[in-house]
């Protein structure tokens, strides 16, 4: 691979983590309920006086620490590079919560437009990481590793992951503010929706992804 692909890759997987970090603010400013993998870090956001980017990323920290711990010497070094990335993403979702700080939809078919326009962005970021396959998210890192090591199905722990994410949520928000917050319908449509946005473009992304990289090349 040139070192010209090699930056229009990392460019296309650059934007593609802004999108998604702003697909993740909308779904939050619906106020349907956060995503799974946002809702944990949401609720204790809402609990401490720390931005909800800061405690994404200290749970990326936490997946890359049990990535170690699963792989054991089978960890390279590459996938130190999901740090930075871990970073730059949640300091995405935190400009993007600063950007959309005037959406505030009032009525209920407004904040379902709202969560619909955040799910399509999502999966549209995810697609364009996994069209520009250089560096995995901490989560979906996560869970290979424990699929290398089980030999389990992607899929079947994929689920098991964002249940386990929504109940520690659901858990904390009852422990720490006395009630559910950030767990709601909204999450379970995210959990739907994302992943069917992300299978459309997926269709299309690497296209995108082929153009770029021509146009860089040049």
């Amino acid at each position: 691979m040139s070192k010209k692909e090699l930056t229009a890759r990392y460019g296309f997987f650059i934007a593609g983590l802004y999108i998604m970090a702003s697909g993740i603010a909308l779904t939050i400013k619906a106020g349907l309920g956060a995503s799974s993998i946002s809702c944990w870090p949401y609720v204790l956001s809402l609990k401490f006086p720390v931005s909800l980017g800061t405690f994404v990323f200290g749970l990326n920290v936490i997946l890359i620490i049990g990535q170690m711990v699963v792989l054991k010497h089978d960890f390279k070094k590459i996938q130190y590079l999901q740090i930075p990335v871990s970073f730059l993403f949640s300091a995405f979702i935190d400009l993007s919560m600063l950007l959309f700080v005037s959406v505030v939809p009032e009525s209920y078919p407004a904040r379902c437009i709202v969560l619909l326009a955040g799910c399509l962005l999502t999966g549209l970021g995810i697609s364009m990481e996994v069209t520009a396959n250089v560096v995995m998210l901490s989560a979906e890192a996560f869970i290979q590793a424990v699929v290398i090591k089980s030999g389990k199905e992607f899929g079947y722990l994929k689920i098991c992951f964002d249940v386990s994410c929504t109940l520690l949520a659901a858990v904390s928000s009852f422990l720490l503010l006395g009630g559910i917050s950030g767990v709601r319908e909204g999450t379970v449509a995210a959990a739907i929706f994302v992943g069917l946005f992300a299978r459309f473009f997926l269709h299309m992304t690497p296209r995108l992804r082929k153009i770029l990289i021509r146009i860089v090349q040049r």
